[in-house]
């Protein structure tokens, strides 16, 4: 037996990960001798802060950090993500029964539908959409039901237009605001709505907080978890990866409803035997430290941006500045879908950028650059742009 005849259903239903194949096309390019202008996957370019990585080198000498650790996570890290919640975002929460560390949100995405989704339930997925939304809710052997994100509704879900009978088999819903691929952002009104619907219906929220602190403008993220109520019906999940430059290190957190923490840890414990306590170390220092460095990286990213959005406007395309994340979304120009246009940057100019429809099918006619090289590269890409006369 081979190949596919040896691999669990779920496995065999499941589409190549948008990121794996964007790199196998990626080195193609790059084994033709080609100067590729990375601007695909959300990776931040730049190092770790240093504060962060010396509370590391102190802790990882410790021999007490290299046992197992504690499922639910050490409680330093619990209490200092508690911590940061009611000093940076608003909210109080228990660290003992109310915060829980994850490896990383992509693992605590994928992880939560198996602790409330039976064979058969109905998750309520955004699309466009990070893909581990709808891959977990199917490793689950749930059903994932599409919530179109349009930008004529600013790309928020429009909850009246889920049918009764959706509702009535839906156990969970995923949100993420600000959002990744889209860059929108939602409002404390919208979080209000979301609750109403989720007690109404008895559903869980999961709302990936993840870009929660790369904001422009002036503008603050609203956590879904400062309304009225959101505690009883949801989490909020936090990572460490994108704000602190810390994607490789494997270190996030959720927090919020009591109960729902309690069945995401059962799955965890069952899983995984925690996070290293030395990474947890360093995640402690970084959230209980000087913010500055989160602010420094906002100004790069910020300008980044402007150079992006310059040289796309110039273009002809008409992309709007996001307020939140390190994501430009843009329209692709008239007679591409967005597999071809993708196409066409990466052969004939050395550019990587996102097909939106990687991310959903309500996702094609975009794609999604990220603000993950310097504006000098970023100004090279726009050059590029230009010489294929879009």
């Amino acid at each position: 037996m081979t190949g596919e005849e040896m691999y669990a259903d779920r496995i065999n239903s499941l589409p190549p990960y948008l990121f794996a194949a964007i790199d196998e096309a990626k080195a193609e390019v790059m084994n033709k001798g080609v100067d590729v202008i990375d601007l695909g996957v959300g990776d931040p370019d730049q190092p770790t802060p240093q504060h962060i990585i010396d509370s590391m080198s102190e802790a990882i000498y410790n021999p007490n950090y290299h046992r197992y650790p504690s499922y639910n996570g050490m409680y330093d890290f619990r209490n200092a993500a508690a911590d940061w919640c009611k000093e940076n975002r608003g909210f109080e929460v228990d660290p003992d029964t109310q915060t829980l560390t994850m490896i990383g949100l992509k693992e605590g995405i994928a992880h939560s539908p198996l602790a409330f989704i039976n064979p058969g339930d109905t998750a309520l997925v955004p699309n466009p959409a990070y893909p581990v939304y709808k891959i977990g809710t199917l490793f689950a052997g749930g059903e994932a039901y599409t919530m179109p994100l349009l930008e004529e509704n600013g790309f928020l879900p429009d909850l009246d237009a889920i049918p009764k009978e959706v509702c009535d088999r839906t156990k969970m819903m995923f949100l993420n605001y600000p959002n990744n691929p889209t860059g929108a952002v939602a409002d404390h009104k919208f979080f209000e709505e979301v609750v109403d619907f989720a007690r109404d219906n008895d559903i869980v929220v999961v709302h990936d907080n993840a870009y929660s602190d790369i904001v422009f403008d002036g503008y603050e993220s609203p956590s879904f978890l400062n309304v009225d109520g959101a505690m009883d019906v949801g989490v909020e999940l936090y990572s460490l990866s994108k704000t602190y430059n810390m994607t490789g290190w494997r270190i996030a957190f959720a927090v919020g409803n009591s109960d729902i923490i309690k069945g995401i840890g059962k799955v965890k414990s069952n899983v995984d035997s925690g996070a290293f306590e030395a990474v947890q170390k360093a995640g402690v220092t970084a959230l209980t430290s000087s913010q500055q460095c989160v602010s420094d990286m906002n100004k790069i990213y910020k300008d980044r941006r402007d150079a992006l959005l310059k040289g796309l406007n110039k273009l002809g395309l008409d992309v709007k500045p996001q307020k939140a994340t390190f994501y430009t979304w843009a329209p692709v120009p008239e007679g591409y879908n967005s597999i071809e246009f993708s196409k066409l940057l990466l052969e004939d100019a050395g550019i990587v950028a996102t097909p939106g429809v990687g991310f959903g099918d309500y996702g094609d006619g975009y794609i999604r650059f990220a603000l993950t090289q310097t504006v000098e590269r970023i100004n090279q890409a726009v050059a590029r742009m230009e010489e294929l006369e879009l």
